[in-house]
């Protein structure tokens, strides 16, 4: 399954750790204006800068723990951060998946659903309460990012319901709305992914915005809603840190 592998990792520590306490939890509080998912919004013809070619570049714009609520962490990446082995194959079979198959590419990072990028970056933190801050870019040569950001939101209108299994075959249940969210970077489109499972339920909120040539895409996951402030000015800090690294400030 190709989808953001922490929201399922998230949900079924989070799902555990509720039944041993009190056999499930409410639903998450809807307190971010919902707006249906529309039309498509376009990035500006031409891009109003020019692609990243450095990966470590990009890498070096990504959102630092000093800039994040309190309580975040960064959660390591295995191989590029720690310098381990990729992760073997194991025996066991894999029971993920979704139906429709191309829905798992919903927060999937951007450079996996759109490969062709001239420099990739990520970060992952880990928060209170089961809660994760990802943040994910890709830059892309020529019409690339606008071809992307078309592409990603193609994916957000197929994929409204649908369903799907974790690793161990449990099932999963997605719901994709439009979020209400003023324009960020370029051009952006904000959606609410809300993911139920044995009786528990996270949301993302999620802003994906053009920024130059490049495409990043902020997911905030949590048992509640992120406050709409605060996801605003993540996303708002993250676009203004690609666009200096985009003209080298």
């Amino acid at each position: 399954m190709s989808s953001r592998p922490l929201l399922l990792t998230a949900l079924a520590v989070a799902t555990a750790l509720s039944a041993a306490a009190c056999g499930g939890s409410e639903t998450a509080p809807d307190d971010a204006p919902k707006v249906g998912l529309g039309p498509l919004v376009a990035a500006p013809d031409p891009l109003l800068g020019s692609p990243i070619s450095d990966s470590a570049a990009l890498q070096s714009a990504m959102l630092t723990m000093d800039l994040l609520p309190e309580g975040f962490a960064p959660i390591p990446d295995p191989v590029r951060d720690l310098g381990m082995d990729p992760a073997p194959e194991y025996d066991a079979p894999d029971r993920s998946g979704t139906d429709p198959k191309a829905c798992g590419d919903v927060l999937a990072p951007i450079e996996q659903q759109l490969p062709g990028a001239s420099a990739v970056a990520d970060v992952r933190y880990s928060g209170p309460n089961f809660s994760s801050l990802d943040e994910d870019a890709a830059s892309y040569p020529g019409r690339g990012a606008a071809e992307a950001f078309t592409a990603l939101q193609n994916t957000f209108a197929e994929c409204t319901e649908y369903s799907g299994t974790d690793a161990d075959g449990v099932r999963v249940d997605y719901r994709l709305e439009g979020r209400e969210q003023n324009t960020i970077g370029d051009a952006s489109v904000s959606v609410r992914l809300t993911i139920d499972s044995g009786g528990y339920t996270l949301v993302s909120d999620v802003v994906v915005a053009v920024v130059d040539s490049t495409i990043v895409q902020l997911v905030g996951t949590g048992q509640d809603a992120f406050d709409p402030a605060v996801v605003t000015e993540l996303a708002t800090t993250a676009v203004d840190r690609i666009r200096g690294a985009d003209r080298g400030v």
